[in-house]
C-alpha cells in the first residue's frame, strides 16, 4: 500500500492525523470557493451564466435545422407536432428537475437515473436553469451551504463533549 492508502480520512476529513471539522463538498466549475466567494467567484458566475446561455441558444439553433430536415423530407404536420411538442415537454421536465436539484438532494436516486434520458432530450430546459441559477449563486451553494454548517454544528458539538482530560475520568467498573 501506497502512503496516501495507509492514511485514510479521518472524521475531521483531513489526512494528515489532524482533526480540522468537515471539509465543504466541492461543486463543479467553483470548488470550495462558494464557501467564502474567494478566487473570482462573482466572475465565474457570471462567466457560467453567460456560456449556460450561450449553449441553449446554440442548442436551439442545431435544433431548428433539424427541424428543417424533417420539413424536407416531408413527413407531415403530425410529426413535427409531435417533435415540437416532445422538446418543449422534456426541456420543461428537465429545467424543473434540474432547479429542484440545486435545493434538495433527490428523494429517489433511482428514479432521477430513469428520467437521465428525458433529461438529455430535453437539455435545453436544463442549460436556461443552470443560467438561471448562476445569476443568483452557484448552482447547489444554498444546499451544500446548509448541510457543510450542519455538518460543522454536529463537529462542534462532538469537540465539545470530548473536552478534557480523558486520562481523568472514571472507568467503568466489570461485573465479577
Amino acid at each position: 500500500m501506497s502512503d496516501d492508502e495507509q492514511t485514510p480520512r479521518t472524521a475531521g476529513g483531513t489526512t494528515d492525523g489532524t482533526t480540522g471539522g468537515p471539509r465543504p463538498e466541492e461543486i463543479r466549475f467553483f470548488g470550495t470557493t462558494w464557501v467564502d466567494h474567494t478566487g473570482h467567484y462573482a466572475l465565474r458566475r457570471a462567466g457560467l451564466a453567460v456560456g449556460s446561455l450561450a449553449a441553449a441558444v446554440a442548442a436551439c439553433f442545431v435544433l431548428r435545422f433539424a427541424f428543417q430536415g424533417l420539413q424536407i423530407a416531408e413527413t407531415g404536420g403530425l410529426v413535427n407536432g409531435l417533435v415540437i411538442v416532445m422538446f418543449a415537454v422534456c426541456s420543461a421536465i428537465a429545467c424543473r428537475k434540474t432547479w429542484e436539484g440545486f435545493q434538495r438532494r433527490p428523494d429517489d436516486p433511482a428514479r432521477e437515473d430513469s428520467l437521465r434520458s428525458l433529461k438529455a432530450i430535453g437539455f435545453i430546459g436544463s442549460l436556461l436553469a443552470y443560467s438561471a441559477r448562476c445569476l443568483t449563486e452557484a448552482p447547489g451553494e444554498k444546499l451544500r451551504r446548509a448541510e457543510y454548517e450542519t455538518a460543522l454544528v454536529r463537529y462542534e458539538k462532538r469537540r465539545g463533549s470530548r473536552t478534557g482530560n480523558p486520562a481523568a475520568r472514571k472507568k467503568p467498573k466489570r461485573g465479577k
